[in-house]
């Protein structure tokens, strides 16, 4: 089973941090800076099975890549995790309804964020 996870975070420091906890725990990486690069990403590949997002980015934040994504009937297969500052009960649920899995809140403690992942890739992965 590949393994390929898609960071898509505005800050360059946070998506070093995701990727340093992912790749020690044998995942393979891509990155997108916003919610654009991450939609382009996931059109284009099709052997990614995880996305870390954050919610609020330029050009495009991560609830509105979700609903594009949503769209074009990628998400049901996708194990989607929101990492943000952000906590607010709406933003959670509004994330869930658009097919996000799990909500970590930043700062995150890397050994949670793993297991998140390969909890939600198990998961979405026997939907599949």
């Amino acid at each position: 089973m590949d393994k390929k996870i898609l960071i898509v975070d505005d800050s360059a420091t946070v998506r070093q941090q995701v990727r340093v906890a992912l790749l020690g725990a044998g995942f393979e990486i891509v990155e997108a800076a916003d919610g654009v690069e991450g939609l382009q990403a996931l059109t284009e590949r099709d052997d990614i099975v995880g996305v870390v997002c954050d919610v609020n980015m330029p050009r495009m934040g991560g609830l509105e890549m979700l609903e594009l994504v949503k769209a074009r009937g990628r998400l049901a297969a996708l194990a989607v995790l929101m990492l943000t500052t952000e906590g607010q009960p709406a933003l959670v649920q509004r994330a869930k309804a658009l097919g996000a899995k799990g909500w970590v809140v930043k700062p995150f403690k890397p050994e949670l964020l793993v297991a998140a992942m390969r909890k939600l890739i198990a998961v979405c992965g026997s939907a599949a």
